[in-house]
């Protein structure tokens, strides 16, 4: 009785907040960065990319616009990523930049307190970087701010049933890192993270392209390669796109023609370990939520989803079906937006840091 008045009492408190802040749900990537607002859907996907000029440490530009100027700035700007294999690495840059976007997200739309936002993390992040995350947004002028795991939040985003007690399997592929994690009863039963992602599959191209060819080419090159050839299976066509950098014999510029072969070759080895790393979630799942996973399959999110092929060479691979989720870059996101939909529902979810797991008298 007395749980249920608390629980009406709180549904009721946050409505009325609700009237007066913002509900903003920010998936924290290291590639990218998206915001959603409540009532309005996405409405920012920009890269996590800020930069900085280092004779004033003021910040010059956010997003896109830092982005463009990777590779391209004078000396005393540089152009860094603040959140690095999904941790922050720098918690005045991440808070420059939550600030930046946050405030973007509510332009025109700006009320009296401000946002209640919660914010998708890797799995397996300690309470020292979840108490770091939370206070960065905290510093970006957040009210409340909750953290969630990134592979709860894309199966929340699919729509996965993850209350009941059956067992979800994702595989959320991003930037930094993949996060593997099997779900059941509204929590995580096994996962794991490993940095063999969208990064790492740019720096495998970089160095085949330099061993090769000895070419030397850009990490913005590199990610335009894998998006317009990347392949982890033969096809009956095939994909070249042309690829301009400096050879390192002359120092001169030049341009190759790079073909899907090319990159299978070049991030063989990290799909392998990638592999291994499901197979090694799978061997730790109760037997129970295994028979499960082999009768819905492997659900695929994060912009690694998209790499031609693989799905079905992990199929292959690991003997249980594999599907890519409805729109797998935006899973996270609509997950957090599902979770600010309801915190209560999804309380037992969200993170905590060791101060608040500390009983009160």
């Amino acid at each position: 009785m007395e749980q249920g008045l608390r629980a009406r009492l709180r549904a009721w408190r946050e409505r009325v907040l609700g009237l007066f802040s913002n509900d903003i749900g920010i998936d924290l990537g290291t590639a990218n960065t998206l915001v959603y607002v409540k009532g309005r859907g996405i409405v920012i996907n920009e890269p996590s990319i800020v930069a900085v000029n280092q004779k004033t440490g003021q910040v010059v530009a956010v997003g896109q616009q830092a982005k463009d100027m990777l590779g391209r700035t004078p000396a005393h700007i540089a152009a860094v990523q603040p959140v690095i294999d999904g941790v922050i690495s720098d918690f005045e840059i991440t808070s420059e930049m939550l600030s930046y976007l946050i405030n973007k997200a509510q332009e025109g739309h700006t009320k009296l307190l401000g946002p209640r936002v919660v914010v998708g993390v890797p799995s397996g992040i300690t309470s020292v970087e979840v108490r770091a995350v939370r206070d960065a947004a905290k510093a970006a002028g957040a009210r409340e701010v909750h953290v969630v795991e990134e592979p709860l939040a894309a199966a929340i985003g699919i729509e996965l049933p993850i209350h009941a007690a059956r067992g979800s399997m994702i595989v959320d592929i991003g930037g930094g890192t993949t996060d593997i994690g099997v779900i059941s009863l509204g929590g995580l039963v096994t996962a794991r993270n490993v940095r063999i992602a969208g990064d790492k599959f740019n720096s495998d191209i970089t160095t085949h392209v330099r061993n090769e060819s000895k070419i030397l080419i850009g990490a913005k090159t590199a990610e335009e390669v894998k998006i317009a050839v990347a392949s982890v299976n033969r096809s009956g066509t095939a994909l070249e796109i042309v690829a301009r950098g400096r050879d390192l014999a002359t120092g001169l510029p030049r341009e190759i023609i790079i073909t899907d072969e090319d990159i299978r070759n070049a991030i063989g080895h990290s799909i392998d370990e990638l592999v291994e790393a499901i197979k090694e979630v799978l061997e730790l799942t109760p037997p129970e939520l295994i028979a499960d996973v082999m009768q819905k399959g492997i659900y695929l999110a994060g912009g690694g989803a998209l790499i031609r092929g693989l799905p079905e060479f992990l199929s292959a691979a690991l003997g249980v079906p594999v599907i890519v989720a409805p729109d797998p870059l935006t899973a996270v996101v609509r997950g957090t937006g599902i979770v600010l939909d309801d915190i209560d529902a999804y309380r037992e979810a969200l993170l905590k840091t060791d101060d608040e797991l500390v009983p009160t008298e």
